[in-house]
């Protein structure tokens, strides 16, 4: 299936057109499943490294690969969350929700900058 664009050049009064071919890509479909850590490497991908993200787009690989960076980096969260809980308790909600809510953010920012660090920003 092909489209046409209509390009307006100037005076001479010639229409000229342009076929694009309607492209679909199966990352289309792989993309609606994107978690944060997905789009954050997308992002960055486009921004940074702009080459590896057009190639990858052509060859249709880049859904796939940023499914694969999103799961690592939640199961990665995961187990960092569990290990900052072994290491520094969580205090009890009950008694003091704000120590709670303020352990629980800190605990998710450390988890957050090494994913980063790690996973997202390579």
């Amino acid at each position: 299936m092909y489209s046409s664009r209509r390009n307006r050049t100037g005076g001479s009064g010639v229409r000229q057109f342009e076929v694009i071919p309607d492209l679909t890509y199966k990352s289309g479909e792989q993309m609606e499943q994107l978690g944060k850590y997905g789009f954050l490497c997308r992002d960055y991908l486009k921004k940074h490294r702009n080459s590896t993200y057009q190639v990858m787009l052509l060859q249709d690989t880049i859904g796939k690969h940023l499914l694969e960076v999103d799961k690592a980096a939640r199961e990665r969260e995961e187990m960092i969350l569990k290990q900052l809980e072994e290491k520094e308790p969580l205090p009890d909600k009950e008694k003091d929700q704000m120590a709670w809510v303020r352990v629980v953010n800190q605990h998710r920012a450390i988890a957050e900058e090494i994913i980063l660090k790690e996973l997202i920003y390579v």
